[in-house]
């Protein structure tokens, strides 16, 4: 069955890309009739201005190259999304993967997922990964020119692997995303607990883990509504 491409897909299709090196996101900017300026920001990632034919989009020239690229991407999420509407992104609201999926902001975030990292190329490339670890998520991050976090969540749900992955400060869970095979009743804790490999990352600047560890299964998940029993899961702390 052919998969049903997304807007930024069917952008990036009828411009006959077909490698992740040829997403050039200037180029594919112009094309949508959106001029790209790059000059310090403060208070934000990048802004749009525009009428209803033609905008302007600004990206903060002090961010490294990947943040400047999704964000770019996020604007054109925008541009496609919400033109004509009037709406303010602060320096939190692009990729921020807590907000609410009707939340316009994560709107924008989808579409600069699927204008940086679309399925058509994406799943390809995992589907040659042998398992999962975050040193073959790096990689594949660093081909598709994509954050390490953004690269994690794109794999997570194009379902291709039983993978749960959690963003913690060091107080709470800040957001989640499980693969759609994962059963919605499990859930990981809100709290890491110290024992865990990804705690010792995240409180004890531990080296990080490239390949999975086994937890026991009550220290990083939870069942919602029957009583937690014992499994091994790994849950890494994400930027």
């Amino acid at each position: 069955m052919t998969a049903v491409l997304t807007a930024a897909e069917r952008i990036l299709q009828s411009l006959g890309v077909t490698d992740p090196k040829e997403i050039d996101l200037e180029a594919i900017a112009w094309t949508q009739r959106v001029v790209v300026n790059y000059r310090p920001l403060d208070g934000c990632e990048a802004r749009i201005i525009g009428s209803s034919r033609k905008a302007v989009i600004s990206v903060n020239s002090r961010s490294p190259e990947h943040r400047r690229r999704f964000s770019l991407a996020h604007e054109l999420g925008h541009w496609h999304h919400h033109r004509g509407r009037v709406l303010f992104c602060g320096k939190d609201d692009i990729g921020n993967f807590a907000n609410d999926a009707l939340n316009p902001e994560r709107h924008a975030d989808t579409f600069a997922s699927d204008l940086i990292l679309p399925n058509y190329l994406l799943i390809p490339r995992i589907e040659t990964l042998k398992r999962v670890t975050l040193a073959a998520a790096r990689e594949v991050s660093d081909e598709f020119c994509a954050s390490l976090t953004a690269t994690l969540l794109k794999m997570t749900l194009s379902n291709e692997f039983p993978i749960v992955i959690a963003c913690y400060n060091t107080t709470t869970r800040r957001w989640f995303e499980r693969a759609p095979m994962i059963q919605p009743w499990w859930f990981p804790v809100k709290v890491l607990d110290r024992q865990t490999f990804a705690a010792d990352m995240l409180f004890n600047g531990a080296t990080e883990e490239n390949f999975p560890r086994e937890n026991a299964g009550r220290r990083v998940v939870r069942l919602q509504g029957v009583r937690p029993i014992r499994g091994h899961r790994t849950v890494v702390p994400a930027a």
